[in-house]
C-alpha cells in the first residue's frame, strides 16, 4: 500500500492539512475493495482526483475509468447516456447505443454532482447499485454490468432528501464509505503553498517569471474566504501571472483580482416561513398598528356605551366578549374587569345634552367625547384593507381563520369586507 506522500507526488495533490490527509488515507484504505463511495466536499476542491486515486489503486485499474458530469446531462436523454438506448426508441435513435454502464463493465465510473440527477434514474441507479442489473431505453432485456461507483457531490445530502429531490436508499447505498474534502478556507497552511505552485506552472506555461507575493499580499491571501476553491486559486494565480508586468505583487495589487475582499463575514439567513408569516418587518409593523387600532376602537365603544348608559354591570354584561378581547382571558379575569372598570370615571350626561349652536363648545367639560372617530392616514387604511386580502387568500375565504389571525372577531371581520366591498 502506497504512502499518502507517495499518492500526493503521483496524482500531483498539493498540501498538508491533516483532514486532506485524513481524506486521502480513506481512499487509499478503501481502494482495493468494490464499495461504493461518496466524495463530499464544495464546489472546486479536488474532489475528481480522489475517484483516480481510488480507481488506480483497485484491481480495475486495467479496465476503462469514465467521469459523468449528471448536472451537464439534459434530464431527458441522461437514461440513454447511462444505460443506452435501442433503434427507434425516441425520435432521434436511428441506431443501438451502448451506455456508459455498458461500456464500462469491470471499470469505475464516476459520477460527478450525483445530486442533479432526475428521480427517475436515481432509481435505475439503485438497481445497478444493488445488482448490477440495468435495462436499456425501449428494451425489455435485462442486462447485468460489473462496474464500481464513485459519487460527488457538492449539496447537502440530507437537505436534498428532505425536500424529496434525492431517495434516501440511494443515498445510503452511494455513501458505504463518504470522504469529505476540507474547503480551501479550512486549509490556511496550504493556501500560500498552493499558490506558489500555481504560480510557478503559468510561468512555465507563459515562458514568464514567476510572481512573488509580499508579506501583506500573503496575509491578505490567507485571510480571503475563497468561496470557489482551490479553482478559484488557480484562476488568480494565472490571471496574475499574465497580467502583472511587475513580478512582485503587493496587497494592493492582489485586492484587485480578488472580488469582495474586505466583506469575509457570512450571513445566516432563515429561509423557513410558516403559513401565517408576513413577508417581511414592515408587514409586521403594520399588523401591530391593525391590532392597536382594532383595540383603541373597542375602547372607544366601551367608553361610549359607559357615558350613554352609566351602568357598569350593564355596559360589563353587554359587552363581555370586547373586555376579553382588550384585558385578556386569564384566570384572574373578573378581577381584572372589575378593578378596570371600577376606575374609570362614569360621566352623568343629560338626556338632552345636544349643544346648541349659539353656545360655546369650550364650555362643555367633556366637549371631546363626541369626537369617537378619528381620520386615519391613507396608506394605514390601504395597508389594512392589503392584510385582510391577503389572509382571506391565505386562509381560501374562510373567515373564521383569517379573523383569528387579524386578532378581531368575525363580526367585524364581516363588517369589514362590507365596507371594503371585498
Amino acid at each position: 500500500m502506497e504512502s499518502v506522500q507517495a499518492i500526493k507526488q503521483r496524482f500531483g495533490i498539493i498540501g498538508n492539512d491533516p483532514k486532506l490527509n485524513r481524506a486521502l488515507e480513506k481512499a487509499i484504505q478503501v481502494a482495493p475493495t468494490d464499495i461504493s463511495v461518496l466524495v463530499t466536499g464544495e464546489s472546486g476542491v479536488g474532489k475528481e482526483s480522489v475517484p483516480k486515486i481510488i480507481h488506480q489503486l483497485s484491481h480495475r485499474k486495467h479496465g476503462k475509468y469514465i467521469a459523468v458530469n449528471c448536472g451537464a446531462i439534459p434530464e431527458g436523454t441522461i437514461d440513454s447516456e447511462l444505460f443506452g438506448h435501442e433503434k427507434g426508441a425516441f425520435t432521434g435513435a436511428t441506431q443501438t447505443r451502448s451506455g456508459y454502464f455498458e461500456v464500462a463493465d469491470g471499470g469505475t465510473i464516476f459520477l460527478d454532482e450525483v445530486g442533479e440527477l432526475p428521480l427517475t434514474t436515481q432509481v435505475r441507479l439503485l438497481r445497478v447499485l444493488e445488482n448490477g442489473e440495468f435495462i436499456k431505453v425501449g428494451s425489455s432485456k435485462v442486462q447485468k454490468t460489473n462496474v464500481r461507483i464513485v459519487a460527488a457531490t457538492n449539496i447537502n445530502m440530507f437537505e436534498a432528501i428532505k425536500k424529496e429531490k434525492f431517495r434516501e436508499d440511494l443515498y445510503y447505498r452511494l455513501s458505504t464509505v463518504e470522504i469529505n474534502l476540507p474547503a480551501l478556507r479550512d486549509r490556511k497552511e496550504d493556501i500560500h503553498l498552493l499558490f506558489r505552485k500555481f504560480a510557478s506552472d503559468f510561468a512555465l506555461k507563459y515562458k514568464m517569471p514567476t510572481v512573488k507575493l509580499t508579506d501583506d499580499a500573503v496575509n491578505l491571501l490567507l485571510k480571503y474566504r475563497w468561496n470557489g476553491n482551490i479553482r478559484q486559486l488557480r484562476n488568480v494565480a494565472e490571471q496574475i501571472s499574465v497580467l502583472e508586468q511587475n513580478r512582485t505583487i503587493n496587497g494592493v495589487t492582489l485586492q484587485q483580482y480578488l472580488p469582495n475582499a474586505g466583506n469575509n463575514l457570512p450571513a445566516v439567513i432563515n429561509t423557513s416561513k410558516s403559513e401565517s408569516d408576513f413577508s417581511n418587518e414592515r408587514e409586521i409593523l403594520y399588523k401591530v398598528l391593525f391590532d392597536m387600532k382594532s383595540d383603541l376602537n373597542d375602547l372607544k365603544k366601551l367608553t361610549l356605551e359607559l357615558m350613554k348608559k352609566g351602568s357598569v354591570s350593564d355596559v360589563q354584561e353587554e359587552h363581555q366578549h370586547l373586555i376579553q378581547k382588550i384585558y385578556g382571558d386569564n384566570e384572574d379575569e373578573d378581577y381584572k374587569t372589575e378593578t378596570v372598570v371600577d376606575n374609570l370615571e362614569v360621566l352623568s350626561i343629560p338626556e338632552h345634552s345636544e349643544v346648541q349652536e349659539t353656545s360655546n363648545p369650550m364650555d362643555d367639560k367633556y366637549h371631546f367625547a363626541e369626537e369617537i372617530e378619528e381620520e386615519e392616514t391613507l396608506s394605514l387604511h390601504d395597508k389594512e384593507l392589503e392584510l385582510i386580502k391577503k389572509s382571506l387568500e391565505r386562509h381560501k375565504g374562510k373567515r373564521k381563520l383569517a379573523a383569528a389571525e387579524l386578532g378581531i372577531s368575525e363580526r367585524t371581520l364581516y363588517r369589514k369586507i362590507k365596507q371594503f366591498d371585498l
